[in-house]
């Protein structure tokens, strides 16, 4: 294939070249990972070898406290991301379709998106203690009025003229606003989750911040006292592999449910 083709925009590649691709881009990273720590370049307590990564690994899935910490984590991420898209789908749709609804949720989805996370922790912990409560809470506060805004947009971009079709051929509101605007909306939707599914990982140190004693978060912020930085960096990988995963069953998900999306 020649290189020109490569970086034209919007020409397919062929898929044994965007693997090719993506494979050479990881090798390349972890090559410049390996120069720096057996060259010598960085000492050990500022970055780790990635056998010292390995060995760190290899340990805690032995003694399954790596499992432990997974499962705390999960927890955290998906009761609080569920309970923020159970909420903010519905909730963003009708923003993005009425505007009455709009005015009543946009002052106050246009503040809170802009206000960090860990600023409400201490108000947090006032409110509902140092529990997982708190920590589900902060990854609620985090997804939640972003996807809002997301998921309004993605309903004020539907074509009115789905909509004035439907009422002439009879149709009424609510026939409406589940056969024509909802699934017009869900592959928009579905996006918007995949992406503040990734924002929640984000959170998940900030909400394993305070009082923690177990989770991903807690085992890197715990780490970090001791300047451990292979757990450390055993745990980022960890997120970032879950993350991935995540990632691709929303992908999945999408394919499965909105199989006509597919190429939207």
């Amino acid at each position: 294939m020649k290189t020109r083709s490569l970086f034209s925009p919007k020409t397919a590649i062929p898929r044994t070249t965007y693997v090719g691709l993506s494979v050479a881009s990881v090798l390349a990273i972890f090559g410049l990972w390996c120069l720096l720590t057996y060259g010598g370049f960085t000492p050990p307590d500022f970055l780790a070898t990635p056998g010292e990564v390995l060995a760190a690994a290899i340990h805690r899935i032995a003694n399954l406290s790596l499992f432990e910490h997974m499962a705390s984590s999960l927890e955290v991420i998906l009761s609080g991301f569920i309970l923020a898209s159970v909420l903010a789908v519905p909730i963003g749709i009708l923003m993005g379709s009425f505007p009455a609804v709009q005015a009543i949720f946009e002052p106050i989805t246009g503040f809170m998106r802009y206000i960090p996370v860990s600023a409400l922790i201490p108000l947090l912990i006032l409110w509902i203690g140092i529990g997982i409560e708190q920590k589900i809470m902060v990854i609620f506060l985090g997804t939640f009025f972003q996807q809002l805004i997301l998921i309004s947009d993605v309903s004020a971009r539907v074509s009115k003229d789905l909509i004035d079709c439907a009422f002439t051929l009879g149709a009424r509101r609510g026939q409406v606003v589940m056969r024509v605007l909802l699934p017009a909306c869900m592959p928009g939707v579905m996006d918007n989750l995949r992406v503040t599914m990734g924002w929640a990982w984000t959170y998940l140190v900030v909400a394993e911040l305070v009082a923690a004693d177990s989770g991903l978060g807690y085992m890197i912020l715990n780490a970090m006292r001791g300047l451990f930085t292979d757990v450390i960096l055993l745990g980022v990988f960890t997120i970032g592999i879950l993350g991935l995963i995540t990632d691709f069953f929303f992908k999945w998900l999408r394919q499965r449910l909105l199989p006509w999306s597919v190429n939207l």
